[in-house]
């Protein structure tokens, strides 16, 4: 049976509940982001503890205090001094009609006075989030319950999402355990560009050793991709393609998104449309063989412009991954893959400078959306061949969704136009306040850590309904391993501490390299 907390005394819809504590309770049980249940006179009413406070009924009190009197202190205690919590409520559980039918609903009034707050149980955070099951992954706990909360991951899949926090709160432990569950669940297919070589073969735990990443733990469903092969031999990785890039797979749109990074003018970025108009796919290497001054004269740029152009073309072309003639498609390998249903993850290893991976996390993507919006629209004619769902992960995502380029590239078009075309983006930045607004507003889900800045908070929580109350949840979070997430996945937010890596996954010793996929998802089960 559930402990009674206390009873409501004032509040309201938009402002939150007020709640004096029962003296028997103890205030210093009580904790930002804990959940608690209101039993009103025809509704139980879900909520979140959003704020931790102390009263006294006579302030004289507070002039005098009964300081080293505990007798009087605890007669004083729960009577004349006393605690408060302040609640928001999301969600009817229970009572009216609609909620015993169709579930958890949104909350449209507020519990009257006088009703009895209680902590919430297993079973109602059971009721609200759903159990784990074929759909549904279980990412952690509530904050101080052992209960599993579970996150559906074919609604997370719908819309893209974004993973943020401060550096060291554990964003990258967070999203290996949600690629895991999405290859897990089947829920849609990743492309991952993995910067830091942390998802596909081995990554790196909380407690700083190594932990066994996709392709150990799946080895027949996720393919690993590299741009740098002699790193992933040494780090003993069992790659499936080496990732080469010709000089004609390089659109002016891949050097309009490095301008900054390549510091091109913008004259620059125009002559890079101009050369690929006179020359076809073959402009750079064209641009390289051009000396005398007659044919910028033709092609109308002027020499110092040329020249800036130049130098930023250089930059790409000592890239060792950069060819004039790389051997095969590396688009077509990976959509091979994907639509065969593996998981694909291109590490990137001693090349992690932001050139690098924005031109090849940029041109790659921009080709695949195109095949993908190719086929759900002749998907969409005959009714029928749906392409898989597809996830595309990238790092450093400002860089990509900044609002000087979020409206010219291929990521801000995707997080745009959410699943239209079967694809959606899993975005992880430390700096979310970096990323368009309007952007940040297409966000299905967010799972947040802690973040100093208050710009970077308020860039998370724009648009969300109670962004008072979340910003007092998010900034009591602990600084590793615990984290609030909120929107389109979940029914209301929930602060919450992520399962350890190890817990039914991730973490067998030397056989879990060598089991089969159909024992590795019954050691889920």
């Amino acid at each position: 049976m559930t402990e009674k907390l206390g009873i409501v005394t004032a509040g309201s819809l938009n402002k939150g509940i007020e709640v004096k504590l029962d003296g028997a309770a103890s205030i210093e049980d009580m904790a930002v982001g804990r959940y608690v249940t209101i039993e009103g006179r025809k509704r139980r009413f879900f909520g979140m503890i959003t704020d931790v406070s102390l009263g006294v009924t006579d302030l004289n009190l507070t002039v005098s205090p009964p300081s080293g009197d505990d007798f009087l202190s605890e007669v004083l205690s729960g009577t004349s001094a006393y605690g408060s919590l302040h609640v928001a409520p999301y969600l009817t559980i229970g009572g009216d009609a609609k909620s015993i039918v169709e579930g958890a609903q949104p909350v449209k009034t507020i519990p009257s006075h006088f009703s009895v707050v209680k902590e919430a149980s297993a079973e109602d955070i059971e009721s609200v989030f759903g159990k784990e099951d074929k759909e549904k992954f279980w990412i952690g706990n509530p904050l101080d319950m052992e209960v599993k909360l579970c996150l559906d991951l074919p609604t997370l899949a719908k819309r893209s999402n974004g993973i943020f926090g401060k550096s060291g709160t554990g964003k990258t432990f967070l999203t290996r355990m949600l690629l895991i569950g999405l290859l897990q669940k089947s829920a849609a297919v990743n492309l991952v560009f993995d910067m830091h070589s942390e998802y596909g073969w081995a990554g790196t735990s909380e407690k700083k050793r190594q932990v066994k990443a996709l392709k150990q733990l799946f080895p027949s469903r996720v393919a690993v991709f590299t741009l740098d092969e002699q790193n992933s031999r040494a780090r003993g990785v069992s790659t499936d393609y080496v990732v080469q890039i010709g000089f004609e797979e390089i659109e002016p749109e891949d050097i309009s998104l490095l301008r900054q990074t390549l510091n091109l003018t913008d004259q620059a970025v125009e002559a890079v449309y101009q050369l690929r108009r006179h020359y076809g796919r073959g402009w750079i290497a064209a641009a390289q063989k051009i000396e005398d001054s007659e044919t910028l004269e033709e092609l109308k740029i002027h020499e110092s412009t040329f020249q800036n152009l130049r130098r930023g073309l250089n930059t790409i072309q000592r890239l060792p991954f950069i060819s004039s003639n790389a051997p095969g498609d590396v688009v077509e390998r990976i959509l091979a893959y994907l639509e065969s249903g593996k998981h694909v993850v291109l590490e990137f290893g001693r090349y992690t400078d932001i050139t690098a991976y924005i031109l090849v996390a940029n041109m790659l993507t921009r080709r695949i959306y195109a095949r993908y919006r190719d086929r759900t629209e002749k998907a969409i004619a005959a009714d029928s061949g749906y392409p898989t769902p597809l996830v595309i992960t990238i790092e450093e995502a400002h860089k990509f969704l900044n609002p000087a380029v979020a409206s010219q590239t291929i990521f801000g078009t995707i997080a745009r136009e959410m699943r239209k075309y079967s694809v959606t983006l899993l975005i992880i930045d430390q700096r979310p306040s970096g990323i368009d607004e309007e952007i940040m507003s297409q966000m299905g889900t967010k799972i947040t850590c802690l973040l100093d800045s208050e710009r970077d908070i308020d860039a998370v929580l724009s648009g969300v309904s109670g962004k008072g109350e979340l910003k007092n949840v998010l900034a009591k979070l602990s600084a590793r391993q615990q984290a609030l997430i909120f929107g389109h996945a979940v029914p209301m937010p929930v602060a919450f501490v992520p399962r350890e890596y190890g817990q039914s996954y991730g973490d067998w010793g030397e056989q879990a390299a060598k089991v089969t996929d159909r024992e590795i998802e019954d050691l889920w089960t």
